[in-house]
């Protein structure tokens, strides 16, 4: 008698891996990877604010603000797509096309008041094209987001080609860098923290939040549970493609330059910015908190480096060595702590050698 695989037995059950249940944010601060961060965020301060003329005035911390949006902005939906065991590398790609189509646009005669909202639907449209072609043609998404970082900037090149559209209304591009009144810290600030709560709540809140712990631990297990996995990834997607647009819309106007090869690089930045903040490269493990610290200690290392009149080609030296140090460094204390005998660990007897412990992980290999 065949026996009917589509219902699990009691000790497979048992033995399906259970999906790692998420951290609240104060929790995720408290741990051992989110203290990491935010004291490696205030040491880097307080050395910048003694060895960098000009780095603790208010007016520097509103460059740095600035000079962070941009990373802030997409590292958010990053973390959730990352945090499933997914990668989105094509987000600076899709900034600098919908830069260039905001150009066109504009030289075209449309009206910002238009133009804007078209970026932004565009931005979408271009997130659900890696998503689709991940959860429907089954890709692995650092593929198809190669491919597409590829596409999208030649695409950009195509529409605007090495041509700048640099006459957008000042009231536009001063209103991109207008500080709160009585500080020296942007608007874009705000921005930036009040989708830091949206994105904040849904991830560590909600139980669309719990199901992306779940997938980015075992799709598969997601996926018997009853998550719509495909359809979670695609979302994810299409809300990355959104925000980098909206990103792009910012740098531009920040900038006051519509230009094809706007952001190139960024791609790095953000990855390693949401790496530093605790996310792991594998899934299953972030928090949004520990990913703003992680964005605010690059920009800190960044902005006094530049103050330094440090070289761009060593600022992408020093990103680079972060995205490493961000990947190498929770494996290597992970490895330690497997090493490391918990209480009551069973002791094997060498011949003629004194008790040795044996390690033991509490955790399956993935």
């Amino acid at each position: 008698m065949v026996p009917d695989v589509s219902t699990p037995t009691t000790g497979e059950a048992a033995a399906a891996p259970r999906p790692a249940e998420p951290r609240s944010a104060l929790r995720a601060l408290a741990s051992a990877r989110g203290t990491s961060v935010i004291g490696a965020l205030l040491v880097s301060v307080l050395a910048a604010s003694f060895l960098v003329e000009g780095f603790a005035s208010g007016r520097n911390a509103g460059f740095v603000v600035l000079d962070i949006a941009a990373i802030a902005l997409i590292a958010l939906p990053m973390t959730l797509v990352i945090i499933t065991g997914e990668i989105d590398l094509s987000v600076a790609s899709t900034l600098g096309l919908t830069s260039a189509v905001m150009g066109q646009l504009w030289v075209a005669g449309l009206p910002l008041e238009t133009i804007v909202p078209f970026c932004l639907v565009l931005g979408a449209v271009l997130g659900a094209v890696n998503g689709l072609l991940v959860t429907v043609a089954g890709l692995p998404s650092l593929a198809v987001t190669i491919g597409t970082m590829a596409l999208y900037r030649g695409l950009a090149y195509v529409i605007l080609g090495d041509r700048a559209v640099a006459d957008f209304p000042l009231s536009w591009t001063g209103g991109a860098t207008s500080r709160i009144p009585g500080t020296p810290i942007p608007w874009v600030a705000v921005l930036i923290l009040v989708l830091a709560l949206v994105f904040g709540v849904l991830l560590h809140s909600t139980a669309f939040g719990r199901s992306l712990y779940a997938i980015g631990s075992n799709d598969e297990a997601a996926r018997f549970s009853g998550i719509s996995v495909g359809r979670t990834k695609l979302w994810l997607f299409v809300a990355t493609g959104a925000v980098a647009a909206l990103a792009g819309v910012f740098w531009t106007l920040q900038y006051g330059s519509a230009r094809a090869d706007n952001a190139a690089g960024l791609e790095l930045s953000v990855v390693a910015a949401v790496l530093l903040g605790g996310v792991s490269i594998f899934g299953g493990v972030g928090a949004l908190p520990g990913v703003l610290g992680g964005v605010l200690l690059l920009g800190t290392i960044r902005n006094a480096l530049q103050l330094a009149d440090v070289s761009s080609d060593t600022l992408s030296i020093v990103t680079g060595l972060l995205l490493v140090v961000s990947v190498v460094a929770p494996n290597a204390v992970a490895r330690m702590r497997a090493r490391r005998p918990g209480p009551g660990a069973p002791r094997s007897r060498r011949p003629g050698g004194p008790d040795v412990p044996r390690p033991f992980s509490s955790r399956t290999e993935r």
